[in-house]
């Protein structure tokens, strides 16, 4: 074995171990009472958990439909037990904010966090809030009309090139020999 092939073998290794000591680092790294704090009021004030309120009550109405199909006879029993279930789920619902704000405690420092807090929280936050997929809606829907008049035009363009160069370099073509007539 050379050097060179010993020395690659202990890259992959090298590589491997380097990259789990900076996920340890990183997920070690140590979050204070307040930081947290600044992550829970940014998560709350873009409402960053919002687009999941549904799945507790759509698991449980598809659980419901599940069980009622499987025993129509139990239908209110079923419909009983599943909401008492469901309501008591309910409160696990912190589990996802408190992980939403650890995910952005890592990425982000206290001050970043009570900068975004403060933007969101503000009139101009809120109507981004509001308003912003209305505009991300119309701004996709421009994009897909600029984007089939880029083609069109792209197309149309290099189409009237190409017949250009064609008929610059296409050899003068003689004309071609009179038949004889029967």
């Amino acid at each position: 074995m050379n050097r060179a092939s010993g020395f690659r073998r202990l890259i992959a290794p090298l590589s491997v171990a380097i990259m789990l000591g900076g996920l340890c680092t990183a997920q070690a790294q140590e979050i204070t009472p307040s930081h947290l704090a600044a992550a829970r009021a940014a998560v709350s004030a873009i409402k960053t958990t919002d687009m999941f309120d549904t799945i507790l009550p759509d698991a449980a109405r598809g659980l419901k439909s599940e069980l009622i199909q499987k025993d129509p006879n139990l239908e209110s029993v079923i419909s009983t037990a599943v909401d008492e279930q469901a309501l008591a789920l309910a409160s696990r619902r912190a589990d996802l904010e408190n992980e939403a704000a650890r995910a952005y405690a890592v990425s982000f420092t206290e001050e970043e966090l009570n900068a975004i807090t403060g933007f969101y929280t503000s009139p101009a936050g809120k109507k981004l809030l509001s308003e912003g997929p209305i505009v991300t809606r119309e701004v996709n829907k421009a994009a897909t009309i600029w984007g089939r008049g880029i083609a069109r035009d792209l197309a149309q363009a290099v189409a009237e090139k190409i017949a250009a160069t064609a008929a610059a370099t296409a050899p003068a073509t003689p004309e071609a020999p009179a038949k004889p007539k029967p």
